[in-house]
Formats: structure tokens, sequence, C-alpha cells
């Protein structure tokens, strides 16, 4: 039976890679991001790739409450959705020393990664069945290990999705958690990935390559198959080995 999904930072990466997984099952699929352009193509190419129009593209910026609300409203409109996916999120280089600029790059940091998560599920909580939602949400090997900004950031992804866990629990809402590793296919990489950088991650990935887009959205689905009603609060890694054994 086709479902209808959403995923947020669904243009590109591993958001796109879901988003087509998903659109080649049957489902119906709503992906979300800032730029309505990247949307577009993405949508455009997976439709293609699967013979359907399926998927759509929704612009709004996820860190601005006004904008959320309508973008939930636009979506409820359509009808429940029963997979949320919350892969929107960035990393911003650099190395502040003034306190003013660390400051910035905390809260903003916190605005992209966390808080666009938490105000979409918000107004799309209303819109998923109970029993029966899924959610998912796309953090980062280093929420385990990582310092600074970003690391604090996706381990407060970690944080809150697994208090959302036990909350929605009697209502038969899943919530659970993927963290990647070094998957160089991705936007994040864009600015900073080298050869040099590539070969350093590399070394430390005991199966010697970096991730796909695709291998990490492999453990979204399963997370959010309809018959993974028993599986919620949990932290999947999708890591080549890099970091063993933690959720």
């Amino acid at each position: 039976m086709a479902r209808r999904v959403v995923i947020s930072g669904g243009g590109t990466g591993i958001g796109k890679a879901a988003a087509r997984r998903f659109a080649a099952e049957g489902d119906s699929v709503v992906i979300v991001g800032r730029r309505a352009a990247v949307l577009q193509a993405a949508a455009d190419e997976i439709n293609a790739g699967v013979g359907a129009d399926r998927v759509v593209g929704e612009a709004a910026d996820l860190t601005e409450p006004g904008q959320v609300g309508a973008l939930g409203e636009r979506i409820g409109a359509d009808g429940p959705v029963d997979v949320l996916v919350n892969n929107a999120g960035t990393f911003f280089p650099g190395d502040p020393t003034e306190l003013s600029d660390i400051a910035d790059m905390y809260i903003d940091t916190y605005r992209v990664n966390v808080i666009s998560a938490v105000l979409l599920t918000e107004v799309l909580l209303a819109h998923m069945p109970r029993p029966g939602g899924r959610i998912v949400c796309v953090s980062s090997i280093a929420a385990l290990r990582g310092p600074g900004p970003y690391g604090a950031s996706k381990a407060a992804v970690h944080g809150w999705s697994l208090g959302l866990a036990r909350h929605l629990a009697p209502d038969g809402i899943t919530v659970n958690v993927v963290a990647p590793g070094f998957v160089p296919d991705t936007e994040v990489w864009d600015s900073m990935l080298t050869e040099e950088v590539a070969a350093q991650r590399v070394s430390g990935i005991p199966l010697g390559r970096g991730g796909t887009p695709d291998e990490v959205a492999a453990g979204i689905a399963h997370f959010a198959a309809p018959d993974a009603g028993w599986t919620t609060g949990q932290i999947l890694q999708i890591n080549g080995g890099d970091l063993l054994g933690r959720g």
C-alpha cells in the first residue's frame, strides 16, 4: 500500500537518495528545502526514473516558524503523513576566536540542524497515523565523537529524538535515528573535500571506503518500514566500521 513521505533536505545527497527509494517503492514523496529550483530538478529526475509523478517539492526555510507553519498547512491539506524523514542539516566551516562569532556559529548550527527538525515535526505530528507513523532523523557520526557546534548539534538531535520516541510510543509512532559516517557525495562536503581529506577519512574506515547516499537511504527505509513498529528510540550507525558498537 502506497504511503505518503515527507523528507527535509530532500533535494540533494542522502535526502534525494531516500526520496528515490521511497518513490521506487510506489510511495508519494514531498521533498522540502530552501531552494525551489533544486527541489524541482530532483523531483523531475526521480519521477523520470520511476516513470510516474510521485515526488513533489515544497520550498521553505525550516528555521523560520512562520514558513514551517504554512508548510504544515499545505502538506496536511493533502492528507496524512505516514513517514517523516528529518534530514535537513549542514556544517559551517571555520574556527572563530571572537566570542560573538563563536556564539553565532553555535546558534546558526543549532538552528539548521536541530530547530529545523523540531519545527517540522511539530507541525506534521497532527497529520501522522496513530498507530503507524514513522519518524526518522538523520544525524552523524559526529554526534558520537565530533567536537564543536556540528557534533554538539547532532548530539542534540539524538537526545531530542530519544525523548520524542518515548513520548510518542503510546500513540504507536516510532522515532529512530540514522547516524552516517563519511559519505562524500553530499553537499556538506562540497567545499571541503580534497583528495588528501578523502584519503584521511577513508584511512580510518575498516571497510576501506566512504559510504553512499543510497546506503544511508537503506537504513532510513528500514526504520520507516510498515513492519518496523516495534523498533523505536534506536540509533543506527552506518559508517563502514569507523566507530563500532555505540549508539
